[in-house]
């Protein structure tokens, strides 16, 4: 079933965006630092961004296939040479082991990249599931066709997971919520500005040409996308905003299975929970009760050639960039609108993603073999165990917080459990099956991944499993398991090096650290306790305490323009832009207390204080293009590049100090409107 409950589908050109999350910075052979990345005509308490970046963005192009140009494709560019070096080592290798990992990677990277196969294919792989649809009788017979598509990670009308139950962590449960959009979340079906319409037009376009090209003819091709996007609008309107899923309290309702029954009489729950393998469930989470009840209305309303209509939509959009090149270019086509690349990325990388996103832990644990030694796991540790003293010692002097919510929170800090590099206890993908067909291997590993989760429904928390995996370039923390992650992929120059000064790797690395670990304490963070339950453990005082210097964060993000009138959702962006604030202060911290009592050398020019402001506006240094940047701001939970940099640091008394800027500047914020809470 579709296990990663999501608004929207997870499609193409969202893998690019998402990994906005933590940029890297330059490869392996730059140096630590280079002056011609910088424009030393703008004063850094002017402009930061542009004192640190200015040189760089001024000679940098983002490549024609890619929405956005930035640190962090420089890095993953190299990441994917290595992968690819291994994937065609792989695919090169038909006498390997059946069964084995090289086997298995290969046998799926070489069908990804028979494009002539794949051509000469047309729509056959995916004309089953096209034919099963048209043959539904009747409505009653929607929810099984619709557990048949969750189980193969094609999400129509809602989503569907098992996931730890957020007040009680360590336990599995199932979880229902809104989903079943085309477009990436559902403010994209009610804004009324003119570029929001244009792109609604667009994507009606969109479907009614995938219609066309799977046989439809071209007038009711148009009618029937008309209907999927009625639908969809339907579905959006219904949806909780971004801002509002943000709360966990407001998307925990946990309830009896009759109880969504009751919601939604009109879908056959009984047969969809037994199409996905589950025969017995006595209570689900319910994220959005009042989704399923409009979802219900709608099932009533409309007739079962609309379903049918809807729900090859949805097909179709998810197998069109796996299938021959009619499909796959009008699949690149629409996303343009959404991202701005002018070419599709070779065959290679899209082939190198497919196979990590639906065989990571295979093609990861090789990964880590060639490139990730246990010595590298060794010092990230030392380096996050810095960090964790440095984070105890701000909790233990916060003026703003009482002594009883200052132990559960040095409590929930030393709980923390620490993820490096890769999972001690890989995937398996038992029931695989992958031949020469691309489709048909995804929807067979699809499957297996479904019936994965499945098996964990009632089951203790597996507190050891990951959700990225090895080579990604990113980091996150898990409020539900209280855990910081850091993929092998991020865990490398320019976030780390042995061989710069500590300046230049706490900036780096060490902000990257204190920024997850601060995760653990930002607004929707700060709501689970030391276990990973929801559970409120802060004193009334101190809660509005923080709550006041939250707001802050909003009002300064809030006040950020991106593009023309489009401004920061300081709301969304609040989690981010709190772990970027807290994560900062928490690793200057740990660099003075790493440096303490030795001489404050200049390097290049700069004091370890100016190199570690430097090494942090580097990581974030990036180009978008306009559509990318439109498509973030409203959907993406960070801040573009220029405010994560130029935002916290203008909070921050450290980095006045370092560049001697004073009050006034506007890299130095009013103290009344200074936020400051790590």
């Amino acid at each position: 079933m579709s296990f990663l409950p999501r608004c929207h589908r997870a499609a193409p050109w969202l893998a690019a965006l998402v990994m906005f999350t933590l940029p890297a910075a330059a490869t392996a052979a730059d140096p630590a630092w280079n002056r011609a990345d910088m424009d030393t005509t703008v004063s850094p308490c002017e402009n930061f961004y542009q004192y640190a970046n200015g040189g760089w963005l001024a000679h940098a192009e983002i490549p024609a296939a890619f929405s956005g140009w930035g640190s962090f494709n420089i890095l993953a560019e190299r990441n994917r040479d290595q992968l690819r070096e291994i994937l065609e080592e792989a695919a090169a290798a038909r006498d390997a082991k059946p069964g084995s990992d090289m086997a298995r990677i290969g046998t799926f990277y070489r069908a990804a990249m028979d494009s002539a196969a794949i051509d000469a294919a047309g729509l056959q792989p995916v004309e089953p599931l096209l034919q099963a649809i048209r043959a539904l009788g009747s409505k009653q017979a929607l929810a099984g066709e619709v557990a048949w598509l969750h189980m193969r990670n094609i999400d129509p009308l809602f989503g569907f997971g098992i996931r730890q139950d957020p007040k009680r962590s360590d336990l599995m449960i199932a979880f229902a919520g809104q989903g079943g959009l085309g477009l990436p979340d559902r403010d994209f079906y009610t804004r009324t500005d003119s570029g929001s319409v244009a792109l609604r037009d667009a994507y009606r376009s969109h479907v009614a040409r995938l219609f066309e090209l799977a046989g439809e003819p071209a007038q009711m091709a148009q009618a029937d996308a008309g209907v999927v996007l009625d639908i969809e609008t339907s579905l959006a309107l219904a949806s909780m905003t971004n801002v509002q899923r943000r709360d966990p309290v407001a998307t925990y309702h946990k309830l009896p299975l009759d109880s969504l029954k009751a919601r939604a009489p009109h879908f056959d729950w009984t047969a969809y929970l037994s199409s996905g393998g589950i025969k017995a469930l006595d209570s689900i989470n319910v994220a959005q009760p009042d989704f399923f009840v409009a979802m219900d209305a709608l099932i009533e309303s409309r007739p079962l050639s609309d379903w049918q209509a809807y729900l090859r939509s949805h097909v179709l959009i998810d197998a069109a960039p796996r299938l021959g090149t009619a499909f796959a270019d009008e699949a690149f086509d629409f996303q343009r609108h959404l991202t701005g690349a002018q070419v599709m990325l070779p065959r290679w990388q899209r082939a190198l993603r497919w196979t990590d996103g639906d065989l990571g832990d295979l093609l990861g644990r090789e990964y880590v073999k060639r490139h990730f030694p246990p010595v590298a796991r060794e010092r990230a540790l030392k380096l996050i165990h810095n960090l964790e003293a440095a984070l105890q010692d701000r909790l233990n002097t916060l003026e703003w917080m009482g002594d009883e919510t200052r132990q559960r929170a040095i409590g929930k800090l030393a709980a923390f459990e620490e993820h490096i590099g890769y999972p001690d206890k890989w995937r398996s993908y038992e029931g695989l099956q992958l031949g020469s067909s691309l489709y048909a291997n995804h929807l067979s590993a699809a499957e297996v991944a479904s019936k994965r989760e499945i098996q964990k429904l009632g089951k203790p928390v597996d507190r050891g499993e990951w959700r990225m995996t090895p080579p990604t370039v990113n980091a996150f923390y898990s409020s539900s398991l209280n855990s910081i992650n850091f993929p092998a992929g991020i865990l490398q120059p320019p976030f780390f090096d042995p061989s710069w000064d500590d300046a230049m790797n706490y900036g780096a690395i060490g902000t990257v650290i204190g920024h997850e670990m601060t995760h653990g304490f930002d607004d929707r963070g700060r709501q689970f306790d030391a276990k990973g339950n929801l559970r409120d453990w802060w004193t009334d005082a101190d809660a509005s305490r923080y709550k006041e210097r939250a707001d802050r964060v909003v009002d300064q993000f809030n006040g950020y323009t991106v593009l023309d009138t489009l401004h920061v959702n300081g709301r969304l962006t609040l989690g981010e832009n709190i772990a970027d604030l807290g994560g900062i202060a928490v690793a200057y911290a740990a660099l003075e207390k790493a440096i303490e009592g030795r001489k404050r050398e200049k390097i290049d020019g700069f004091t370890p204080e100016q190199r570690f402001f430097l090494s942090w506006a580097r990581v974030w240094r990036r180009l978008d293009r306009d559509e990318s940047l439109r498509t973030l701001v409203q959907t993406n939970p960070h801040s573009p590049s220029v405010w994560r940099v130029n935002g916290p640091l203008s909070n921050l008394p450290e980095f006045a100090r370092a560049f001697a800027c004073p009050t006034g500047t506007p890299m130095v914020r009013g103290k009344d409107v200074q936020a400051r809470i790590w």
